[in-house]
């Protein structure tokens, strides 16, 4: 095949570009810039897609001998994922730019580019494995839980699961990778991994959002309604967060007081006990399906509702409406705007948006 390899500058990227052109593929590289004002150095693990990691993809493609280029996707960026993220704070959702980032750059401008050059797919460093199922072609876990990346690719549709290649899904460990790395002769065999948001390298969300949308004094009320509070901006708040909240009026029990809702247009944030993060049903509009969609309107599945959470036996339910989601057991300070994504086994099913929640603690209670 005509393999596109998305190059990152990290380690998997580059050992997966490498399997491809080991398979017997014509490979070619390409970075994403998605900043023209990049940073140019990365701190640790903070960061990504500085001018740094250009030149480790760069000095990667020309250890593996293929054609590398730097592919401009700056504005499609900003307009699908930063200004998106903003667009959610503002409206009192929690978004997961990663996912918005693999549905709208990798997997869809990449994707779409690719296919127009006549390439058959792009290959990612994702752990994640493809098999042929009876209905098609399905999207599965990886071998290795500990780095399963499925999750994050649970918004990719047949369409685009006919055009990508994992080479990585199957491999046992991260450490293998790596020693693969080593014995390629790969620069980046050692370099850490990225866990932060990449357009906010520094990991301070509540400042970067407050100098993107300013602020704007709130109440902080509990689940009656009374004021126990107030703060800068109710788009700084996230649901289950419990620091940060300087409560003027302590809980009559003396026990912390956490986010439970953010209320945008009034510009209120609702706290109170633990056991109200507990929800009892989840729903959302914007769904999509990774492969054939399910046949039944109702059916048992498991629900994982973050990248590294555990699955959660539950009981979905399909209309043309959307997708509700009853897990046996309540999930855990669940907030609108989050990604639900859809197991049966170790197959994705699919995932949707996060609109709706269901507190399993009423009010009063």
């Amino acid at each position: 095949m005509r393999i596109l390899a998305a190059m990152s500058g990290g380690v998997d990227s580059a050992v997966a570009a490498a399997r491809a052109v080991e398979a017997g593929h014509d490979v070619v590289g390409v970075h994403l810039a998605l900043s023209r004002a990049g940073g140019t150095l990365r701190t640790g693990s903070r960061g990504c897609c500085t001018i740094e990691d250009a030149l480790d993809a760069r000095r990667a493609a020309d250890v593996l001998g293929i054609p590398f280029y730097v592919w401009d996707f700056s504005e499609r960026f900003r307009d699908d994922v930063i200004e998106d993220f903003i667009a959610e704070y503002q409206a009192g959702r929690t978004p997961n730019p990663c996912m918005r980032c693999n549905e709208k750059i990798k997997f869809a401008a990449l994707l779409e580019r690719a296919i127009e050059l006549g390439f058959d797919a792009v290959c990612t460093g994702h752990y994640a494995t493809l098999i042929d199922g009876e209905q098609g072609l399905e999207l599965h876990r990886a071998s290795d839980n500990a780095k399963d990346q499925s999750y994050v690719l649970g918004v990719l549709t047949a369409e685009q699961l006919a055009h990508t290649y994992f080479p990585l899904g199957t491999t046992p460990s991260k450490a293998i990778v790596r020693a693969e790395a080593e014995s390629r002769g790969l620069s980046v065999a050692q370099k850490p991994d990225s866990h932060d948001i990449c357009f906010i390298p520094d990991g301070d969300t509540r400042g970067w959002l407050a100098e993107k949308v300013g602020t704007a004094t709130g109440e902080i009320v509990d689940r009656s309604g009374e004021v126990v509070g107030s703060h800068e901006g109710a788009h700084a708040f996230t649901v289950g967060q419990r620091r940060g909240l300087k409560l003027g009026i302590p809980a009559p029990d003396g026990k912390p007081r956490f986010v439970l809702e953010v209320r945008p247009v009034s510009n209120t944030v609702v706290v109170g006990p633990k056991e109200a993060l507990a929800i009892a049903e989840i729903a959302g509009e914007r769904f999509s399906w990774a492969g054939a969609a399910p046949t039944e309107s109702a059916f048992e599945c498991h629900v994982q509702i973050r990248a590294h959470a555990e699955p959660v036996p539950a009981r979905a339910t399909v209309s043309d409406t959307g997708v509700r989601v009853v897990p046996d057991v309540p999930l855990d300070g669940v907030a609108p705007g989050q990604t639900a994504v859809l197991y049966v086994g170790t197959r994705v099913l699919g995932q949707f948006t996060i609109d709706t929640t269901v507190s399993a603690v009423p009010v009063g209670a």
